[in-house]
Protein backbone atom coordinates (compact mmCIF):
# COMPACT_ATOMS: atom_id res chain seq x y z
CA UNK A 1 0.00 0.00 0.00
CA UNK A 2 3.02 2.27 -0.09
CA UNK A 3 2.64 4.88 -2.81
CA UNK A 4 5.54 4.08 -5.14
CA UNK A 5 5.50 5.18 -8.77
CA UNK A 6 6.76 3.03 -11.60
CA UNK A 7 10.12 3.70 -13.22
CA UNK A 8 8.28 4.83 -16.35
CA UNK A 9 6.96 7.94 -14.65
CA UNK A 10 10.37 8.71 -13.15
CA UNK A 11 11.81 8.71 -16.63
CA UNK A 12 8.97 10.62 -18.30
CA UNK A 13 8.65 13.32 -15.66
CA UNK A 14 12.27 13.54 -14.60
CA UNK A 15 11.63 12.51 -10.99
CA UNK A 16 14.72 11.21 -9.18
CA UNK A 17 14.49 7.72 -7.72
CA UNK A 18 14.48 7.65 -3.92
CA UNK A 19 17.29 5.13 -3.71
CA UNK A 20 20.07 4.07 -6.00
CA UNK A 21 23.08 1.86 -5.65
CA UNK A 22 25.27 -0.57 -7.54
CA UNK A 23 27.13 -3.70 -6.49
CA UNK A 24 25.45 -3.47 -3.09
CA UNK A 25 25.99 -7.11 -2.17
CA UNK A 26 29.52 -7.36 -3.49
CA UNK A 27 28.68 -10.19 -5.84
CA UNK A 28 29.14 -8.47 -9.19
CA UNK A 29 32.18 -7.19 -10.98
CA UNK A 30 32.39 -3.39 -11.28
CA UNK A 31 30.01 -2.01 -13.87
CA UNK A 32 27.87 -5.15 -14.06
CA UNK A 33 24.25 -4.43 -13.08
CA UNK A 34 22.57 -6.82 -10.70
CA UNK A 35 19.51 -8.58 -12.02
CA UNK A 36 17.21 -7.08 -9.44
CA UNK A 37 14.00 -8.11 -11.19
CA UNK A 38 15.08 -11.73 -11.25
CA UNK A 39 16.13 -11.55 -7.61
CA UNK A 40 12.60 -10.43 -6.72
CA UNK A 41 11.08 -13.16 -8.89
CA UNK A 42 13.26 -15.71 -7.10
CA UNK A 43 12.13 -14.34 -3.72
CA UNK A 44 8.43 -14.55 -4.63
CA UNK A 45 8.88 -18.00 -6.13
CA UNK A 46 10.57 -19.16 -2.94
CA UNK A 47 7.68 -17.83 -0.86
CA UNK A 48 5.22 -19.60 -3.14
CA UNK A 49 7.04 -22.93 -3.12
CA UNK A 50 7.43 -22.97 0.67
CA UNK A 51 3.85 -21.97 1.46
CA UNK A 52 2.34 -24.36 -1.07
CA UNK A 53 4.43 -27.23 0.30
CA UNK A 54 2.34 -26.90 3.47
CA UNK A 55 -0.93 -25.87 1.82
CA UNK A 56 -1.18 -26.51 -1.93
CA UNK A 57 -4.24 -24.25 -2.12
CA UNK A 58 -2.49 -21.26 -0.54
CA UNK A 59 -2.71 -18.16 -2.75
CA UNK A 60 0.26 -15.92 -3.50
CA UNK A 61 -0.61 -12.49 -4.91
CA UNK A 62 2.13 -9.88 -5.49
CA UNK A 63 1.05 -6.22 -5.60
CA UNK A 64 2.58 -3.86 -8.20
CA UNK A 65 5.94 -4.60 -9.84
CA UNK A 66 4.05 -5.70 -12.95
CA UNK A 67 7.17 -5.77 -15.13
CA UNK A 68 8.14 -9.06 -13.48
CA UNK A 69 5.51 -10.93 -15.52
CA UNK A 70 7.47 -10.19 -18.71
CA UNK A 71 10.61 -12.12 -19.60
CA UNK A 72 12.49 -8.93 -20.50
CA UNK A 73 10.68 -6.54 -18.18
CA UNK A 74 9.12 -4.78 -21.15
CA UNK A 75 5.52 -4.73 -22.37
CA UNK A 76 6.55 -6.56 -25.56
CA UNK A 77 8.20 -9.43 -23.68
CA UNK A 78 7.05 -13.02 -23.50
CA UNK A 79 5.36 -14.20 -20.31
CA UNK A 80 7.84 -15.11 -17.57
CA UNK A 81 6.28 -18.49 -16.86
CA UNK A 82 8.31 -19.54 -13.81
CA UNK A 83 7.03 -16.43 -12.05
CA UNK A 84 3.49 -16.67 -13.40
CA UNK A 85 3.26 -20.33 -12.44
CA UNK A 86 4.26 -19.41 -8.88
CA UNK A 87 1.60 -16.74 -8.37
CA UNK A 88 -2.18 -16.96 -8.40
CA UNK A 89 -3.11 -13.34 -8.92
CA UNK A 90 -1.69 -9.88 -9.35
CA UNK A 91 -2.58 -6.80 -7.33
CA UNK A 92 -2.27 -3.32 -8.81
CA UNK A 93 -2.74 0.10 -7.23
CA UNK A 94 -3.67 3.37 -8.95
CA UNK A 95 -4.56 1.88 -12.32
CA UNK A 96 -7.33 4.40 -13.10
CA UNK A 97 -7.21 6.74 -10.09
CA UNK A 98 -4.56 7.86 -7.64
CA UNK A 99 -1.26 7.41 -9.46
CA UNK A 100 -0.08 11.00 -9.13
CA UNK A 101 -2.62 12.28 -6.62
CA UNK A 102 -5.50 10.63 -4.83
CA UNK A 103 -8.91 11.28 -6.39
CA UNK A 104 -7.30 12.23 -9.71
CA UNK A 105 -7.39 10.16 -12.88
CA UNK A 106 -4.20 8.26 -13.65
CA UNK A 107 -2.57 9.50 -16.90
CA UNK A 108 -3.78 7.40 -19.81
CA UNK A 109 -0.25 6.51 -20.95
CA UNK A 110 0.49 5.10 -17.48
CA UNK A 111 -2.76 3.13 -17.44
CA UNK A 112 -2.00 1.72 -20.88
CA UNK A 113 1.53 0.77 -19.83
CA UNK A 114 0.41 -1.07 -16.69
CA UNK A 115 -2.54 -2.68 -18.45
CA UNK A 116 -0.27 -4.31 -21.02
CA UNK A 117 1.43 -6.27 -18.23
CA UNK A 118 -1.80 -7.01 -16.36
CA UNK A 119 -3.31 -8.48 -19.50
CA UNK A 120 -0.21 -10.60 -20.05
CA UNK A 121 -0.66 -12.00 -16.55
CA UNK A 122 -4.43 -12.41 -16.94
CA UNK A 123 -3.94 -14.26 -20.20
CA UNK A 124 -1.79 -16.75 -18.34
CA UNK A 125 -4.27 -17.44 -15.55
CA UNK A 126 -3.66 -14.71 -12.97
CA UNK A 127 -6.61 -13.05 -11.23
CA UNK A 128 -6.24 -9.26 -11.40
CA UNK A 129 -7.15 -7.24 -8.29
CA UNK A 130 -7.05 -3.45 -8.72
CA UNK A 131 -7.18 -0.83 -5.96
CA UNK A 132 -7.93 2.71 -7.10
CA UNK A 133 -7.74 5.66 -4.71
CA UNK A 134 -10.69 8.02 -5.23
CA UNK A 135 -13.36 9.49 -2.99
CA UNK A 136 -15.80 11.33 -5.29
CA UNK A 137 -18.75 9.05 -5.93
CA UNK A 138 -18.69 9.58 -9.69
CA UNK A 139 -15.00 8.67 -9.80
CA UNK A 140 -15.56 5.59 -7.65
CA UNK A 141 -18.34 4.50 -10.02
CA UNK A 142 -16.07 5.11 -13.00
CA UNK A 143 -13.27 3.09 -11.40
CA UNK A 144 -15.55 0.09 -10.93
CA UNK A 145 -16.87 0.44 -14.48
CA UNK A 146 -13.47 0.71 -16.15
CA UNK A 147 -12.05 -2.22 -14.20
CA UNK A 148 -15.09 -4.32 -14.99
CA UNK A 149 -14.67 -3.51 -18.69
CA UNK A 150 -11.14 -4.92 -18.43
CA UNK A 151 -12.40 -7.98 -16.53
CA UNK A 152 -10.46 -6.96 -13.42
CA UNK A 153 -11.91 -7.19 -9.91
CA UNK A 154 -11.55 -3.85 -8.18
CA UNK A 155 -11.89 -1.87 -4.98
CA UNK A 156 -12.31 1.92 -4.92
CA UNK A 157 -10.60 3.01 -1.70
CA UNK A 158 -11.71 6.41 -0.45
CA UNK A 159 -8.85 6.45 2.12
CA UNK A 160 -5.25 5.93 1.03
CA UNK A 161 -4.62 4.62 4.54
CA UNK A 162 -6.89 1.62 3.85
CA UNK A 163 -8.40 2.03 7.30
CA UNK A 164 -12.14 1.93 6.64
CA UNK A 165 -15.08 0.19 5.03
CA UNK A 166 -16.37 2.68 2.42
CA UNK A 167 -20.00 3.75 2.63
CA UNK A 168 -20.18 4.02 -1.16
CA UNK A 169 -21.44 2.32 -3.17
CA UNK A 170 -24.33 1.19 -0.99
CA UNK A 171 -24.29 -2.23 -2.67
CA UNK A 172 -20.98 -3.94 -3.21
CA UNK A 173 -20.20 -4.26 -6.93
CA UNK A 174 -20.48 -7.90 -7.95
CA UNK A 175 -22.40 -8.75 -4.79
CA UNK A 176 -23.35 -12.39 -4.49
CA UNK A 177 -24.56 -14.69 -1.71
CA UNK A 178 -22.70 -17.74 -2.98
CA UNK A 179 -19.81 -19.26 -1.12
CA UNK A 180 -16.44 -18.46 -2.69
CA UNK A 181 -14.09 -21.42 -2.65
CA UNK A 182 -11.38 -20.23 -5.02
CA UNK A 183 -9.71 -16.99 -6.09
CA UNK A 184 -11.14 -17.36 -9.58
CA UNK A 185 -14.68 -17.05 -8.13
CA UNK A 186 -14.02 -13.70 -6.41
CA UNK A 187 -16.21 -10.87 -7.74
CA UNK A 188 -15.32 -8.14 -5.22
CA UNK A 189 -12.95 -7.44 -2.35
CA UNK A 190 -12.26 -5.16 0.60
CA UNK A 191 -8.71 -3.92 1.26
CA UNK A 192 -8.47 -2.90 4.93
CA UNK A 193 -5.05 -3.32 6.50
CA UNK A 194 -4.96 -0.42 8.99
CA UNK A 195 -7.23 -1.16 11.99
CA UNK A 196 -6.47 2.10 13.80
CA UNK A 197 -10.10 3.23 13.52
CA UNK A 198 -11.29 0.26 15.58
CA UNK A 199 -10.96 0.38 19.37
CA UNK A 200 -10.60 -3.35 19.88
CA UNK A 201 -9.86 -6.45 17.88
CA UNK A 202 -13.40 -7.72 18.47
CA UNK A 203 -14.86 -4.46 17.13
CA UNK A 204 -12.76 -4.94 14.00
CA UNK A 205 -13.88 -8.56 13.64
CA UNK A 206 -17.54 -7.65 14.13
CA UNK A 207 -17.37 -4.86 11.52
CA UNK A 208 -15.90 -7.17 8.88
CA UNK A 209 -18.26 -10.02 9.76
CA UNK A 210 -21.14 -7.68 8.91
CA UNK A 211 -19.98 -7.33 5.28
CA UNK A 212 -20.62 -9.46 2.20
CA UNK A 213 -17.29 -9.05 0.38
CA UNK A 214 -16.03 -12.19 -1.39
CA UNK A 215 -12.45 -11.48 -0.35
CA UNK A 216 -10.90 -9.59 2.57
CA UNK A 217 -7.32 -8.35 2.33
CA UNK A 218 -6.22 -7.51 5.86
CA UNK A 219 -3.23 -7.64 8.18
CA UNK A 220 -2.60 -10.74 10.25
CA UNK A 221 -1.95 -8.50 13.25
CA UNK A 222 -4.24 -6.21 15.22
CA UNK A 223 -1.68 -3.84 16.67
CA UNK A 224 0.91 -6.37 17.91
CA UNK A 225 -1.50 -9.25 18.39
CA UNK A 226 -1.84 -11.99 15.80
CA UNK A 227 -5.37 -12.94 14.78
CA UNK A 228 -6.25 -16.39 16.05
CA UNK A 229 -7.49 -19.19 13.85
CA UNK A 230 -10.91 -18.91 15.57
CA UNK A 231 -11.14 -15.21 14.71
CA UNK A 232 -10.11 -15.86 11.13
CA UNK A 233 -12.72 -18.61 10.86
CA UNK A 234 -15.39 -16.12 11.98
CA UNK A 235 -14.27 -13.75 9.24
CA UNK A 236 -14.53 -16.48 6.63
CA UNK A 237 -18.33 -16.17 6.93
CA UNK A 238 -20.07 -13.45 4.93
CA UNK A 239 -23.05 -11.74 6.56
CA UNK A 240 -25.33 -13.23 3.89
CA UNK A 241 -24.31 -16.76 4.82
CA UNK A 242 -21.76 -17.48 2.11
CA UNK A 243 -18.12 -18.25 2.70
CA UNK A 244 -15.26 -16.02 1.54
CA UNK A 245 -11.49 -15.92 1.27
CA UNK A 246 -9.09 -14.10 3.60
CA UNK A 247 -5.71 -12.90 2.34
CA UNK A 248 -3.04 -11.42 4.61
CA UNK A 249 -0.95 -8.40 3.68
CA UNK A 250 2.84 -8.77 4.02
CA UNK A 251 5.53 -6.33 2.92
CA UNK A 252 8.61 -8.08 1.55
CA UNK A 253 10.45 -5.13 -0.03
CA UNK A 254 10.61 -2.99 3.10
CA UNK A 255 11.14 -3.65 6.80
CA UNK A 256 8.69 -1.91 9.13
CA UNK A 257 9.85 -0.77 12.55
CA UNK A 258 6.45 -1.47 14.13
CA UNK A 259 6.57 -5.20 13.29
CA UNK A 260 7.30 -7.93 15.82
CA UNK A 261 10.63 -8.78 14.16
CA UNK A 262 12.11 -5.27 14.48
CA UNK A 263 15.07 -4.90 16.86
CA UNK A 264 15.88 -1.50 18.37
CA UNK A 265 19.62 -1.91 17.88
CA UNK A 266 19.16 -2.00 14.12
CA UNK A 267 18.96 1.81 14.09
CA UNK A 268 22.60 2.14 15.15
CA UNK A 269 23.85 -1.29 14.11
CA UNK A 270 21.82 -2.36 11.07
CA UNK A 271 22.00 -5.87 9.62
CA UNK A 272 23.67 -6.18 6.24
CA UNK A 273 20.32 -6.41 4.46
CA UNK A 274 18.84 -3.18 5.88
CA UNK A 275 19.03 -0.11 3.62
CA UNK A 276 17.89 3.51 4.06
CA UNK A 277 14.60 4.72 5.49
CA UNK A 278 11.88 5.56 2.99
CA UNK A 279 11.50 9.36 3.27
CA UNK A 280 7.83 9.14 2.27
CA UNK A 281 6.92 6.53 4.90
CA UNK A 282 8.53 7.03 8.32
CA UNK A 283 9.49 3.79 9.97
CA UNK A 284 9.73 1.87 6.68
CA UNK A 285 13.18 0.81 5.52
CA UNK A 286 14.28 -0.52 2.15
CA UNK A 287 15.83 -3.96 2.30
CA UNK A 288 18.25 -5.91 0.13
CA UNK A 289 15.55 -8.46 -0.39
CA UNK A 290 17.88 -11.04 -1.92
CA UNK A 291 19.87 -11.37 1.33
CA UNK A 292 19.29 -14.64 3.25
CA UNK A 293 18.96 -12.80 6.57
CA UNK A 294 15.91 -10.86 5.37
CA UNK A 295 14.36 -13.79 3.55
CA UNK A 296 14.60 -15.93 6.70
CA UNK A 297 12.47 -13.36 8.53
CA UNK A 298 9.83 -13.62 5.81
CA UNK A 299 9.63 -17.38 5.21
CA UNK A 300 11.29 -20.74 5.63
CA UNK A 301 10.83 -21.83 9.25
CA UNK A 302 8.37 -21.92 12.12
CA UNK A 303 9.40 -18.48 13.39
CA UNK A 304 8.89 -16.73 10.07
CA UNK A 305 6.30 -14.07 9.24
CA UNK A 306 4.66 -16.28 6.63
CA UNK A 307 4.29 -19.18 9.07
CA UNK A 308 2.32 -16.91 11.42
CA UNK A 309 -0.03 -16.08 8.53
CA UNK A 310 -0.47 -19.73 7.62
CA UNK A 311 -1.05 -20.78 11.23
CA UNK A 312 -3.77 -18.13 11.63
CA UNK A 313 -5.78 -19.77 8.87
CA UNK A 314 -5.47 -17.26 6.05
CA UNK A 315 -6.09 -18.51 2.51
CA UNK A 316 -3.14 -16.66 1.04
CA UNK A 317 -0.75 -13.73 1.18
CA UNK A 318 -0.73 -10.31 -0.53
CA UNK A 319 2.90 -9.33 -1.11
CA UNK A 320 3.70 -5.61 -1.10
CA UNK A 321 6.71 -3.56 -2.24
CA UNK A 322 7.36 -6.02 -5.04
CA UNK A 323 8.61 -3.05 -7.07
CA UNK A 324 11.55 -2.58 -4.68
CA UNK A 325 13.75 -3.66 -7.59
CA UNK A 326 13.31 -0.17 -9.05
CA UNK A 327 15.37 1.37 -6.23
CA UNK A 328 18.37 -0.85 -6.93
CA UNK A 329 18.41 -0.82 -10.73
CA UNK A 330 20.14 2.51 -11.21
Amino acid sequence: MKKVHLLLTAVILGFPLLYSCSNTDGEDEPGVSLEYKQKMRDFVQGISSWSKSMNPGFYVIPQNGVELVSSNGESNGNPQMDYLDAIDGLGQEDLFYGYENDNEATPSETTDYITSFLNLAKGNGAKILVTDYCSDENKMEDSYLQNDNHEYVSFAADHRELDNIPDFPAQIPGLNSDSVSSLKEVSNFLYLINPSGFATKQEFVDALKATDYDLLIMDCFFNDEVFTSDEIEQLHQKANGGRRLLISYMSIGEAEDYRYYWQAEWVSNPPVWLAGENPDWAGNFKVKYWEPGWQQIIFGDNDSYLKKIIDSGFDGVYLDIIDAFEYFEE
